[in-house]
């Protein structure tokens, strides 16, 4: 899938595989950082779902607006087999991926739902290797296996924890759709520029939240509070609606478009085993942060799933 050029909106383009390492891991340090604005945002009453619902409208109106300024066509729709996939990619991809996720963390533990996520980038290496008929370099293979054990160290599997059958399923429903997701974007990119595809991506997940759960039942008056900022900035208070700007827009806009501009650049395969830098930058932060544990062989897991990253980024 990977080669010399990709072709944009009819004009040839250089891949610049430097580059797309660059944003795809610039896009999961600021998921990673954005898992703790998010929690301490959800402790002034507000749901997971609401939070989200409130993500994908605003990351929408922000990357329409920024479209239609910067360029008008880009938005531009040829025909209806577009229009439908780019409903598969908003409504499945961007928006079922933070259901399914929020619905597993209810019944398991966040580390184990995100050790379970994260299989999807062995989906599309073996997606890739079986029907996409890309030769998947055995330094893949081996990047993978490491970033997964770096995640199950993180998470100390070790300790017998029980799962949830249910929360597995959906954890499991999850890492498919993620594969799915890096798949249809890689797909799209190569036809639509970055900030129009998340920008149709966006809009569809907003109108899915919009059905399942009404705007006009929204709970505003929470948005509206103060809260403190936790753990080592407890003594700073801000309110819920900045927090979820930064959520909106350092949290959705700016990650999403730098990890789908990366997939211009890498391959799918690729992309997925850098975005397992998430959990470890998520862990750090909310360690340094919300003075959550961190224990010397969480690091150790830490360093494993990093030297996956970087192994996957020499496999040239």
């Amino acid at each position: 899938m990977e080669g010399p050029l990709v072709v944009t909106a009819g004009e040839p383009r250089v891949r610049r595989p430097v580059l797309g390492y660059v944003l795809v891991l610039a896009a999961a340090a600021l998921f990673g950082v954005n898992g703790s604005v998010a929690k301490v945002a959800l402790s002034s009453g507000l749901s997971s779902l609401r939070l989200s619902e409130a993500r994908c409208a605003g990351a929408c109106i922000g990357l329409m607006l920024f479209a239609l300024l910067r360029s008008p066509g880009s938005l531009r729709i040829r025909g209806r087999r577009d229009l439908l996939r780019l409903a598969i990619f908003g409504a499945g991809g961007v928006a079922l991926v933070q259901l399914f996720y929020f619905l597993a963390i209810h019944r398991l533990a966040i580390g184990i739902a995100l050790l379970i996520q994260y299989l999807g980038p062995l989906l599309v290496a073996i997606w890739a290797r079986t029907f996409g008929r890309e030769h998947v370099r055995r330094r893949i293979w081996v990047a993978l296996a490491f970033s997964l054990s770096g995640l199950a160290v993180m998470v100390e599997l070790w300790r017998g924890i029980a799962l949830d059958g249910l929360g597995v399923t959906y954890a499991l429903i999850a890492a498919v759709i993620f594969a799915a997701y890096l798949l249809l974007a890689e797909r799209e990119v190569a036809e639509r520029d970055p900030v129009s595809l998340m920008a149709w991506g966006f809009l569809f997940a907003t109108l899915l939240w919009t059905v399942v759960q009404p705007w006009w039942s929204f709970p505003a008056h929470r948005v509206g509070r103060t809260v403190s900022l936790q753990g080592h900035l407890a003594s700073w208070h801000l309110p819920v609606w900045a927090l979820v700007l930064w959520v909106v827009v350092l949290g959705s806009i700016v990650p999403f478009s730098l990890m789908v501009a990366g997939l211009g650049h890498v391959s799918a395969t690729r992309v997925g085993i850098a975005a397992m830098l998430e959990p470890v930058v998520a862990t750090i932060v909310a360690w340094a942060w919300l003075e959550e544990s961190l224990s010397p062989v969480q690091l150790v897991g830490a360093a494993v799933v990093l030297a996956g990253v970087v192994l996957a980024q020499t496999a040239r």
